[in-house]
């Protein structure tokens, strides 16, 4: 599979297991030039992912973005536009998972700051990279809504339930308008990763059900009928194939990479 001449945005690309990084070394390796796009505050991080891209013969920008700021993302898709030109691929892999997994300890921070990465974020990168999308011809954006956007599950905070929940639902609209555009929008929803997030998602079990570590990592890999957590490099697998050419009739679909691990109620 190729994707010369491409160009993709990639959020939330600076840590080094996360889904961001190796979403962006995959499509780079397949010929894609890349925006690594993550906080100002993980320069370091991601100037190192950048780097190691370029050094495979890729080519990659690094560009600082606040997703819950509407200025800095306008600005960001401007850079990568000015550096690499214009986008015809964004993966929205930048969210957060913070709050309680009882309703009613979650503030009304908590809502906030979810809901303005995690859904708004997305809308602004889309709203970001659409019209150059329009003027190319076509392109694809790919959401991560987590296997949390299709069902509630004991353990999970409500508000990232509910922001991923949102999240296919906004593909699903992007889907429907732009597709006679030629851009089509999709959306993965990993289950059980190895990224940085995992640890959290574990600590949350030994909260919710009195487990300890050992005992947490037993249970989630007892809920997944393959018996195990994947890399994140096998959801940039499937991130990969959805943005390349067998792809193409694919749009305004949730696809787990869960190992079919049931997403709960």
């Amino acid at each position: 599979m190729s994707l010369e001449g491409r160009i993709a945005v990639v959020t939330g690309a600076s840590h080094p297991r996360g889904m961001g990084a190796a979403v962006a070394a995959k499509l780079a390796s397949a010929g894609a030039a890349v925006g690594l796009v993550d906080l100002e505050s993980t320069a370091g991080a991601l100037a190192e992912r950048t780097a190691g891209i370029v050094a495979s013969g890729g080519r990659a920008l690094a560009v600082h973005a606040d997703a819950t700021d509407p200025d800095s993302v306008q600005s960001c898709v401007a850079a990568v536009v000015e550096g690499l030109g214009a986008p015809d691929i964004l993966v929205n892999n930048a969210g957060v998972g913070i709050g309680s997994h009882q309703l009613l300890a979650n503030s009304e921070e908590i809502w906030s700051q979810t809901l303005a990465v995690n859904l708004m974020g997305v809308n602004r990168f889309s709203c970001a990279v659409i019209p150059h999308m329009q003027s190319a011809g076509g392109g694809v954006i790919v959401n991560n809504a987590s296997v949390a956007g299709l069902g509630g599950m004991l353990g999970i905070p409500a508000p990232y339930t509910a922001s991923k929940h949102a999240v296919i639902g906004l593909t699903k609209a992007i889907a429907v308008e732009f597709g006679p555009d030629n851009i089509r929008c999709v959306a993965v929803c990993p289950g059980s990763v190895k990224t940085q997030m995992h640890a959290r998602v574990l600590d949350l079990h030994m909260t919710t059900y009195g487990l300890t570590y050992d005992e947490a990592e037993a249970f989630e890999v007892d809920a997944i009928p393959l018996g195990y957590s994947c890399e994140p490099e096998e959801v940039a697998g499937v991130v990969a194939f959805l943005v390349g050419p067998e792809g193409r009739y694919l749009t305004g679909v949730s696809i787990p990479v869960a190992g079919g691990m049931a997403p709960g109620l």
